[in-house]
């Protein structure tokens, strides 16, 4: 037994050893001298210490617990589901009681003021009366009022010379007011609701106490209203005015408002008067309620102080006054209906989490599953299969794993292909690159220089120039549409159906003058015959931009034919020139003309045909490139050499997208005259 008891103790960690020390300790100072001061400091430290340890235990019996997928789903489970639908439950019943509490106080409060108003107009009647028939209608309004307002006093205070109404109210004197009040006063200790109309010195009143039984009564159903008893306010006369700071503090004697004690008794002590509803279930709970109700002093009118209405109702007293329960029996239903969809919320709740906790299982006999095949599968078993149940997704990933053990020698398989495929596309990115002229052509006055950069291995962009006649310079630029493999093909189809045409064209006017614009080639005719080729050869989604244009080195004239290309851009000492476009892209329509369009290169221009790879990269706020960018670094370079600027115009653009990846090819072709 005491090699066990040490054995344990080695095993127990520093913080368990000293919980030990600390109670061993506690219960021996509680056994010797149980009152001493550091014995309750003792004990505060072992609570300390068992506290901690409590949390470790369940930390640790947590992390034990839902280890497994399936506990860990169900503990998921009543996070996702039952708490928040508790803590909904919890706030639409906290909403729906201040609600209820804010309601009842509304529905006081405006009975009060309509009280006031009847006080007013009262008030009113004997202010227009004449002043021989004052008595006479000063008796009259009291008797039909007091049917209403039990306990009414009218008063006409004359110049001193008061009439009072009943005789036997003992008023004695008006409250001396110099202009027009209404509202709630107190009087003797007790409230009511009054008027006073002041009118040539003269002052005319009606009031009502505002007893409990009287103000249960105005508000029918709502439950006991009253006054509470008397006030005493820290360190201020009684009646002194000053700024409410709408502090509180409630306890079992009285409540605490703006440094005013409220006992919790009516005033005057009266009985109770209203009669509260029988609770119609057992949360129908009875529910008090306060509103703070402004009043004036009888003896010092310019005074305020703070009244304190209380308000004793049921939740269902309340629900029935608002719906209307005895005189429309559809409202009445409401609440009926209310609680059967509550009553539904909460079975179909119960009845999710018992489905969930279902699946849950299943989900976690199919990862166990998948568990046991992926051990086997690392130990590089493949002829173990999973049972497959059921017709679901989780059969189905059962399935696919079945299939993915069957199929790995295959994606080995597939993987050599993808290989030799990668081996394939990278040779048909070195043929392409051959395609692109090797170095520009020597002419006198003109040098040309291209560049293009494909957004993958291969490009869809195109550009070429080839001399023609000997002093003379074919120029063109294409952009295809798409990217890859496809794009590549057709940019080759493109490339060579050109040079075909070029060749062709050249021989079919070879002895032929040349034109007036000093070719014997038409770009526009080269252009159509171009599209008739394309629309042929091609699929219809296959289409391309395209450009050429036609130098002659001894004119310094461009012939050129746009077909839905970017207009190149002519930068010189004549400012910034965009060139036309003379038709739509080439092979998309069989039957599309093109027109022809002329410029002449002076000493010192700079001609740049390029593609959408330069102009229409966005930077990270959607913000393109664009020709405005792309213009204005050409023209603050145009002295660095033609292959530099290029460079500067990509690398700027890659900066501007803020990525090395391209997003499209980037091609441009410079032609400067020198």
């Amino acid at each position: 037994m005491k090699l066990e008891l040490k054995s344990r103790w080695k095993k127990l960690g520093r913080l368990e050893k000293l919980c030990v020390i600390v109670l061993a300790l506690y219960l021996v100072l509680l056994a010797l001298v149980p009152k001493v001061g550091f014995t309750a400091f003792v004990q505060f430290f072992a609570i300390v210490l068992l506290a901690w340890q409590l949390l470790r235990l369940v930390r640790f019996g947590l992390r034990k617990v839902i280890w497994r997928l399936r506990n860990r789903l169900v503990v998921a489970y009543l996070f996702i589901a039952v708490v928040p639908i508790l803590l909904i439950l919890t706030l639409a019943g906290l909403g729906a009681y201040m609600l209820a509490l804010n309601m009842a106080a509304y529905m006081v409060r405006s009975e009060l003021d309509r009280t006031v108003a009847s006080m007013r107009e009262a008030a009113a009647v004997l202010r227009d009366a004449l002043p021989k028939s004052r008595a006479e209608i000063l008796r009259r309004t009291g008797e039909i009022y007091a049917e209403r307002f039990p306990g009414m006093i009218l008063l006409i205070d004359d110049q001193g010379t008061v009439l009072e109404w009943p005789e036997s109210a003992g008023i004695g004197q008006s409250p001396r007011v110099t202009e027009d009040s209404s509202g709630v006063v107190k009087r003797n200790g007790r409230f009511y609701a009054w008027s006073c109309i002041v009118k040539d010195g003269n002052e005319f009143l009606a009031a009502v106490p505002l007893s409990r039984r009287y103000l249960s009564r105005i508000a029918p159903g709502v439950g006991d209203v009253y006054f509470l008893r008397g006030y005493t306010r820290y360190g201020e006369p009684a009646g002194a005015e000053h700024k409410p700071d709408f502090s509180y503090k409630a306890t079992q004697e009285g409540v605490t408002i703006d440094q005013e004690k409220f006992e919790l008794q009516a005033v005057g002590r009266e009985p109770a008067a209203g009669t509260l509803v029988a609770p119609a279930n057992r949360f129908d709970l009875s529910v008090r309620w306060f509103s703070l109700v402004r009043a004036v002093s009888w003896e010092a009118p310019r005074q305020r102080e703070t009244a304190l209405l209380m308000i004793h109702t049921r939740l269902s007293a309340l629900l029935d006054v608002i719906m209307s329960q005895n005189s429309d029996r559809i409202q009445g239903a409401l609440p009926i209906a209310f609680f059967a969809v509550f009553i539904a919320f909460l079975i179909v709740e119960m009845v999710s989490l018992i489905i969930g906790v279902s699946l849950s299982r299943t989900i976690t006999g199919a990862v166990h599953s998948l568990y046991e095949g992926t051990q086997r599968v690392m130990k590089s078993d493949f002829s173990h299969r999973i049972a497959v149940k059921g017709n679901d997704q989780l059969a189905e990933l059962n399935t696919s794993f079945n299939a993915m053990t069957e199929n790995l020698e295959r994606l080995l398989a597939v993987a050599k292909e993808k290989e030799r495929l990668q081996a394939e596309i990278e040779i048909a990115r070195q043929v392409q690159e051959q395609l692109y002229p090797k170095s520009a052509p020597i002419l006198k006055n003109l040098q040309v220089t291209g560049l293009c950069q494909p957004a993958r291995m291969v490009s869809g962009d195109y550009y070429d120039y080839q001399l023609v006649e000997g002093h003379q310079l074919a120029i063109a630029i294409g952009d295809v549409a798409g990217k890859g493999i496809s794009a590549a093909l057709l940019m080759s189809a493109i490339q060579s159906a050109l040079r075909m045409e070029l060749r062709t064209s050249l021989e079919a006017v070879a002895p032929a003058p040349a034109s007036a614009n000093g070719f014997h080639l038409s770009t526009g005719r080269l252009v159509s015959d171009l599209n008739r080729q394309l629309y042929a050869t091609t699929s219809p989604e296959k289409y391309a931009t395209f450009c050429l244009a036609l130098y002659d080195d001894e004119t310094g004239m461009v012939t050129y034919t746009n077909a839905g290309h970017l207009p190149p851009i002519l930068i010189g000492d004549g400012g910034v020139t965009r060139l036309d476009v003379n038709g739509t892209v080439v092979g998309a329509f069989p039957l599309s003309r093109y027109d022809e369009s002329k410029i002449q290169l002076h000493r010192g221009d700079l001609l740049v045909w390029y593609t959408d790879g330069i102009t229409e990269p966005e930077n990270e706020y959607g913000e393109a490139f664009g020709e405005d960018r792309m213009i204005d670094l050409v023209s603050k370079n145009a002295s660095l050499p033609d292959g530099r600027i290029i460079e500067m115009l990509m690398d700027s653009v890659r900066q501007w997208t803020g990525t090395p990846e391209l997003f499209d090819d980037m091609t441009v072709v410079i032609a400067r005259k020198n």
